[in-house]
């Protein structure tokens, strides 16, 4: 049985969640050597970026020129592109963190058996998910950067406000992240992807990235607002059109929970597949 380095501690705050010698404080070592293996595949990485770039050309200035305007967060009508681009860049940060923290952890877990041989050293299964989560978060990040500077040159960033679009893109990065790790520790086998492409799939077209929130019933309209998809798209659109309010809070918050609990799971399953 794999056994942790007993002088690793859980951080403060965490001792009620995580159980002792979960934490040794080592997670940037998994940031080191995600970034080394990085050098080999950064092509693969890269291309995840031009995804959102077709679909700004395509529906913002293919359909866009049918479509007109719309009515932005503030009420005050924006072209068509310039309310899409917000919803993109929200699902570039969404798209390049899940898809890092699931297929690529599910491999390292389940057939390079990378994690065990990690939990051989000091390091223990807080640091393994922080580390994980962490380069899924630089990797929604990058897209987030680009798709970001595409939107300025492009003339789509119309506020001051949008200089905290990219942290708060880091933010949503960081709970996708957490919570698809925390569903891979759950899955069995490949074809469990297709719940991945089940869940992240229907939110990137129906979450408002598209169209407004007012062209479904009341019922669904509800199921939308509990998406979080629809939350990082009204976060990014307010932050872009400059239409900044303090119920953006709310939407901060959600974020924080989610990736608290994304970490927590994340880290307990970790120590059960691998500790037992």
């Amino acid at each position: 049985m794999t056994t942790i380095d007993a002088t690793a501690r859980p951080a403060p705050g965490w001792t009620r969640v995580l159980p002792g010698g979960s934490y040794a404080g080592r997670s940037r070592m998994l940031l080191l050597r995600s970034a080394t293996a990085a050098r080999r595949t950064w092509p693969a990485i890269v291309s995840g970026f031009a995804e959102p770039v077709f679909y700004l050309l395509a529906m913002g200035s293919g359909l866009g020129s049918l479509v007109g305007e719309l009515p932005g967060p503030d009420g005050r009508p924006i072209s068509y592109a310039a309310f899409i681009a917000p919803g993109l860049l929200a699902a570039s940060a969404m798209n390049g963190a899940v898809f890092d923290a699931t297929f690529n952890v599910f491999f390292k877990l389940k057939y390079n058996r990378l994690y065990d041989a990690m939990l051989a050293t000091p390091l223990g299964p807080v640091d393994i998910a922080l580390g994980e989560i962490g380069w899924a978060l630089l990797r929604g990040g990058l897209y987030a950067t680009g798709f970001l500077s595409v939107m300025a040159v492009a003339g789509l960033i119309t506020s001051p406000w949008a200089l905290l679009a990219l942290p708060a893109a880091l933010l949503v990065a960081f709970a996708f992240a957490a919570i698809g790790m925390a569903a891979t520790s759950f899955m069995r086998s490949w074809q469990d992807f297709d719940l991945v492409t089940l869940a992240v799939l229907p939110m990137f077209l129906f979450a408002t990235t598209f169209y407004p929130l007012g062209v479904y019933p009341r019922p669904l309209q509800i199921l939308v607002e509990c998406l979080p998809l629809f939350h990082a798209v009204e976060l990014m659109r307010g932050l872009t059109t400059g239409a900044v309010h303090l119920g953006m809070l709310g939407h901060l918050a959600y974020f924080v929970v989610m990736a608290a609990v994304g970490v927590v799971v994340a880290a307990r399953r970790l120590e059960a597949l691998l500790l037992r």
